[in-house]
């Protein structure tokens, strides 16, 4: 079981540009596609770190792929959102979202630069959680958006109407509020430990 969590991050980084390019096809096949290969990666995502938990295999390796992973799938289908539905997605939101991870990342690698490490939080993963299941949710919606008759026509009418723009500004405060929480928290840098 050593190497089966970091083979799983590396097959959702794999599994990612695919499911950009059968999203941005914007056809019912694609936009199928691409809700399948989300969700595996989704899954994937969440059967890495329990793997890694369960067995403790931990490594550096690890540490490094995993949040990246989640940042290649999680901003990728963001911004490749921003030009399908660009009255739910706007490209602020999204810059807001890339600049928290952005800020997150470099408080890391200057942390490892001086030989410690910043533990994930607990709020850090609930947050993936979120984002992951908004843009499930959404992905989802974009296909029901396809089928004909009377469930075609109710989610388009969601797609256009303010539910969806609502719940991505919940899901960009809590994504902000969390990076807010790591850069004030020095409490939680320590001793550098591998971990996944």
């Amino acid at each position: 079981m050593k190497y089966v969590p970091n083979a799983l991050t590396i097959a959702r980084i794999i599994i990612t540009p695919l499911m950009l390019v059968a999203l941005l096809s914007n056809t019912f096949p694609g936009l199928v596609i691409a809700l399948v290969l989300f969700i595996v990666a989704a899954i994937s995502d969440y059967l890495d770190g329990k793997i890694a938990r369960s067995y403790k295999v931990r490594s550096r390796l690890g540490t490094f792929l995993d949040p990246l992973a989640d940042k290649v799938l999680v901003l990728g289908t963001f911004v490749a959102l921003i030009f399908l539905v660009p009255q739910v997605v706007t490209w602020w939101a999204v810059a807001l979202i890339a600049f928290r991870d952005l800020a997150v990342t470099l408080q890391r690698m200057w942390a490892e630069a001086h030989g410690r490490s910043l533990r994930t939080l607990p709020i850090a993963k609930a947050k993936t959680g979120v984002q992951l299941g908004y843009l499930i949710a959404l992905l989802a919606l974009l296909v029901a958006a396809r089928l004909p008759g009377a469930v075609g026509r109710e989610a388009s009418r969601l797609l256009d109407g303010p539910i969806p723009f609502i719940l991505l500004i919940l899901v960009v405060g809590f994504t902000v509020l969390t990076g807010v929480i790591y850069l004030m928290r020095q409490d939680y840098f320590s001793s550098a430990n591998p971990s996944r």
